[in-house]
């Protein structure tokens, strides 16, 4: 696409979403808002429990660096349109050297994230009853989730802790192997044949237990074997179809082997599970969208939900910490378009979920089909997981 057609088709979108007299008041939740829209999104977004199933939320690992920066995670939900994040956090960015670590910086980073909580007026949603609650008081809410089951070393009873300090959503692998490897990764060499011992025990636990399994980062050989292995669906957090390449080579490149192939998507749809499309590979809403379009027509409406893979809040660099770290926030004055939820596309003018409902209905989405996508295709599978443990 041409720079000149780019910056067309933004302007067309913002106009769209901005045009004079389309404010219209229709509950207190619209007044995250801050710009005006058609009335139809403010509906929508409004019904929706509007969930992003992989949002990160970075915190300090080290106890030296508690309790964190103050961060407004209440306020930039709002101004999202979002109900729902499943607060995500990683504990292999840097190196994990000594025994104890990964669990340590889990710990750790849980306790920031309750300060965070605290700071905001906020609580963790531990079933689908707790997240209808939250909505129907107009409140955000979280799902706790974490990316890389590398804080157990081996323990399969740490499971048990997490679960008590609200862990609900676990994604089984992340870039580096565990200490004692889960499953192989799909940016890296096979070298498990797939799902480990440890790792099929987990996924036992976790159905045990009721925390909903995200398989992303997994390679097809460990999805398989999941697959066959859970009582319960599972989720495939943040991805894309491999078809799904957007215009920018150097980032498709990169991004190709993170992505999901036709045949594999409608494996796990086929085991009721759901399948988040991330904005990464995007340019636009409307793009994004194209691909929220084409991850439908291959497993069906019921399978298919948003999940980022972007920040609600600021980045946070440890200042321990050599070298950059992925996802560091940019030198000060600068804002990299696409990290931050808020921001996910250059001219970005309102929050998140009321740029996409408005760009899923001037694509053909109807309500029914945006409010599934929009959050409760993943309410469905979290009831599930949950139900009957909390």
């Amino acid at each position: 696409m041409k720079k000149s057609q780019q910056k067309w088709s933004r302007r067309k979108f913002i106009n769209g979403i901005t045009r004079a007299g389309a404010a219209i008041t229709l509950s207190p939740l619209l007044s995250f808002a801050i710009n005006e829209g058609d009335p139809r999104v403010d509906a929508i977004v409004a019904k929706t429990i509007g969930t992003d199933t992989h949002n990160h939320v970075d915190v300090p690992l080290s106890a030296t660096e508690l309790p964190g920066p103050n961060v407004d995670l209440a306020g930039e939900m709002k101004k999202s349109g979002l109900s729902v994040i499943c607060m995500t956090f990683a504990v292999d960015y840097q190196p994990l050297r000594n025994p104890g670590d990964a669990y340590d910086r889990f710990v750790n980073g849980l306790n920031a994230m309750d300060k965070i909580l605290e700071s905001n007026n906020m609580k963790r949603s531990l079933n689908l009853a707790d997240i209808r609650s939250a909505h129907d008081k107009k409140i955000p809410t979280v799902v706790q989730s974490v990316e890389g089951g590398h804080f157990l070393e081996g323990h399969l009873d740490r499971l048990g802790m997490a679960y008590g300090r609200g862990l609900r959503q676990l994604g089984l692998l992340h870039d580096h192997d565990a200490s004692v490897p889960l499953g192989d990764v799909y940016t890296n060499p096979p070298q498990y044949g797939g799902l480990t011992p440890l790792g099929s025990d987990v996924i036992k636990e976790c159905n045990r237990l009721g925390i909903l399994i995200d398989l992303t980062h997994a390679s097809n050989t460990t999805i398989d074997a999941a697959l066959n292995l859970s009582t319960q669906p599972m989720i495939i957090s943040h991805t894309g179809l491999d078809t799904q390449l957007g215009q920018n080579p150097q980032m498709a490149n990169m991004m190709r082997p993170r992505l999901i192939s036709k045949s594999q998507a409608k494996n796990v749809a086929g085991a009721g599970g759901v399948i988040g499309v991330w904005t990464h590979l995007s340019d636009t809403p409307l793009e994004y969208v194209q691909n929220i379009r084409a991850m439908v027509d291959t497993v069906g409406i019921d399978h298919v939900c948003i999940g980022t893979d972007t920040k609600m809040t600021p980045a946070y660099r440890s200042p321990d910490a050599s070298g950059p770290k992925p996802g560091a926030a940019p030198p000060a004055g600068a804002r990299r378009i696409g990290e931050r939820t808020n921001d996910a596309w250059a001219d970005q003018k309102v929050g998140f979920y009321y740029a996409v409902v408005d760009a899923m209905l001037k694509t053909g989405f109807n309500e029914d089909e945006i409010v599934k996508i929009g959050g409760d295709n993943f309410c469905r599978i979290f009831d599930t997981a949950t139900k009957g443990h909390s």
